[in-house]
C-alpha cells in the first residue's frame, strides 16, 4: 500500500485528488469573493446616485411646499420623499457595513424596515387626516378611514416587533461580548 506523501494523510482520510480540489476550491472562493466585492461596489454607487437624486427631488418638493405654504398634499409628498431618502441612506449604510464585515448583519435591515414602516404610518396618517374634511364625508371616505385604521394597527404591531427584535439583538451581542470579556479576564489577558 502506498502512502500519500503530499501531506495530511495521517488518518488515511486524504484522497489522492484532494489537493487539486482544495486548489480549485480556493480559486473559486477567491474569484467569487472578487465578484461579490465588485457587486457591493456597484450597488453602493447606484444607491449613492439614487440617494442624491432622491435628495434633489425631496429638496424640490420641500421648496414647493414652502412656496405653497403647506397646501394640501405638498407636505405629504415632501415628508414621503425625505423618508425615502433616509431609507436609501440606511440601505447604503447596510451595504457598507456588510462590505466591511464580509457578512450580512441583521440590525441595519431591521432599522431600514423600521424606517419604512414609520414612513408608511406617517403617510397613512397624513392621508387619513384629509379624509374627514367637513362636507365631504361619504361611504367611500368611511371605507378609506376604516382600512387606514386597520393598516395602522398592523403597522403599529410591526413597529413593536421590530423594536423588540433590535433590543434583543443588541442584548445578545452585549451578552456575547461580555462572555468573551470574562473569558479573557479569567485567563489573565
Amino acid at each position: 500500500m502506498q502512502s500519500d506523501t503530499r501531506g495530511g494523510s495521517e488518518g488515511g482520510g486524504c484522497l489522492p485528488g484532494a489537493r487539486a480540489v482544495t486548489r480549485l476550491g480556493a480559486f473559486a472562493n477567491a474569484a467569487f469573493l472578487k465578484i461579490e466585492l465588485l457587486f457591493y461596489i456597484l450597488l453602493g454607487l447606484m444607491l449613492a446616485i439614487a440617494a442624491l437624486l432622491g435628495l434633489g427631488g425631496a429638496g424640490a418638493s420641500l421648496w414647493t411646499t414652502v412656496q405653497l405654504h403647506g397646501a394640501d398634499g405638498s407636505v405629504l409628498v415632501a415628508i414621503d420623499r425625505l423618508l425615502f431618502v433616509l431609507m436609501i441612506v440606511e440601505i447604503l449604510h447596510t451595504v457598507r457595513v456588510s462590505f466591511r464585515a464580509g457578512a450580512m448583519i441583521c440590525e441595519p435591515f431591521l432599522i431600514v424596515g423600521l424606517i419604512a414602516t414609520i414612513r408608511r404610518v406617517l403617510v397613512i396618517t397624513l392621508e387619513s387626516s384629509q379624509v374627514d374634511v367637513p362636507g365631504k364625508w361619504t361611504a367611500e371616505s368611511h371605507a378609506v378611514l376604516t382600512s387606514s385604521m386597520l393598516e395602522l394597527s398592523v403597522l403599529g404591531a410591526l413597529i413593536l416587533i421590530m423594536v423588540a427584535s433590535i433590543v434583543l439583538l443588541r442584548r445578545s451581542e452585549r451578552g456575547r461580548a461580555g462572555a468573551f470579556g470574562s473569558d479573557a479576564e479569567a485567563r489573565g489577558l
